[in-house]
């Protein structure tokens, strides 16, 4: 036998190899998911109306902290990390000046 007779046969072997590591991968089960016992805490809408409330605040509050946190958790959402549960804030006094009526 020559040298590329031998070199074609351990090319073969190592395709070989490689096509039937791929198929077990295609073809294994997907590992079965667990199902957690903590309540599903659905707060897209207090999450919807928090964001409303941050975007109405303007450039002003932009350094607010819960906003801040607000739109940490929106961005979590988004890119699929479980959601938490925020913790409801009164809307911030406003320092608007008062029209005194005669």
């Amino acid at each position: 036998m020559e040298r590329s007779d031998i070199l074609r046969a351990i090319a073969m072997v190592i395709l070989m190899a490689v096509f039937i590591a791929t198929l077990s991968y295609i073809h294994r089960q997907p590992a079965p998911r667990t199902i957690s016992d903590a309540p599903v805490v659905s707060t897209s809408d207090d999450l919807s109306a928090e964001l409303r409330r941050c975007r109405a605040l303007g450039p002003q509050d932009a350094e607010d902290p819960h906003c801040q946190a607000v739109w940490e958790e929106n961005r979590a959402r988004f890119f699929g990390r479980p959601a938490r549960p925020l913790l409801p804030q009164a809307a911030p006094a406003t320092s608007s000046s008062t029209i005194n009526v005669k």
